[in-house]
């Protein structure tokens, strides 16, 4: 289930990385991954990163292209290597990860060419654990900043790894955000970090979260259970759809992807969560976080 064709242009910043997982390397990273959904539901994605001069950074500026991203504000870096995570999944098909520090997204310079790119979209994802070294961040903020001054959408999904945050960091992203996306695994993590009562229901914390730092839209994933969406005006309560589940890596990028689009294209609230989840359970049905 896909959006109809979008004109919608997004700018995805932050890690693209490859998963080692036990029986071999998968292209990966939570922005790269989102970048490629994005293109598939139809959005014309853009993505702003770096990778080494090193065979991962080929193979994955190949796979990038070829799902349709534009990898042309990728930089290409020879004092760093191509990103790599150690993947292990338990039974469920939940996986546990371990980032390899030093990676070449750690270094993503400003450029002056991303700042036309990044006036002229409809929406900007970024992430948590690619602001975990100073250079990339300050990157990130400086295109937030950009994004925000031109009324564009600027959509955090919130991706929590140890030990690559604080409390600073998560309240820091949201209030450079107009959509949130979180999980419930996360959603207590970044309640505590926004001060938000834990007496609260999930949907009154998620709705404090939106009121407190004026967002556009809240969406909590619930894994198998589907997602909970809060405006200021409505609250969607999406049950999940049943699939036979190979793993969950990559899912909650696609939820994003596809509620992106969804809404950038202006479709109703309802039908981005049911086309978000959807989309969401058919990624657990294969291996890795992108079709191969």
């Amino acid at each position: 289930m896909t959006h109809k064709q979008s004109n919608c242009s997004i700018v995805s910043l932050g890690e693209v990385l490859w998963d080692l997982f036990p029986d071999g390397s998968r292209f990966g990273g939570a922005s790269a991954n989102f970048a490629c959904h994005a293109a598939m539901q139809g959005g014309h994605a853009t993505m702003i990163s770096a990778v080494g001069m090193d065979e991962l950074g080929d193979e994955a500026l190949r796979i990038l292209a070829c799902l349709g991203v534009d990898t042309s504000l990728i930089h290409r870096i020879n004092n760093a290597a191509t990103g790599t995570v150690g993947v292990t999944i338990d039974a469920l098909g939940k996986p546990s990860f371990v980032i390899h520090p030093d990676a070449a997204w750690d270094r993503i310079e400003w450029s002056p060419e991303f700042e036309s790119v990044l006036a002229r979209a409809n929406a900007v994802y970024f992430g948590t654990l690619g602001q975990r070294c100073t250079r990339s961040r300050n990157t990130i903020r400086h295109a937030l900043e950009i994004a925000k001054v031109n009324g564009v959408r600027r959509v955090l999904d919130v991706n929590l790894r140890a030990p690559f945050f604080d409390d600073a960091m998560i309240r820091d992203s949201v209030g450079l955000a107009s959509i949130l996306k979180l999980s419930d695994d996360e959603f207590p993590l970044v309640a505590k970090a926004c001060g938000i009562d834990e007496r609260l229901s999930q949907e009154d914390a998620l709705r404090s979260l939106l009121i407190y730092f004026e967002l556009e839209l809240v969406a909590m994933t619930r894994g198998a259970q589907g997602a909970l969406l809060v405006t200021a005006d409505e609250t969607i309560d999406q049950p999940g759809f049943e699939v036979v589940v190979s793993d969950t890596v990559g899912a909650g990028d696609a939820f994003t992807a596809a509620l992106t689009v969804g809404v950038c294209s202006g479709a109703s609230l309802r039908s981005v969560a049911k086309i978000a989840c959807r989309v969401a359970s058919s990624a657990c049905e294969y291996s890795g976080a992108i079709p191969t």
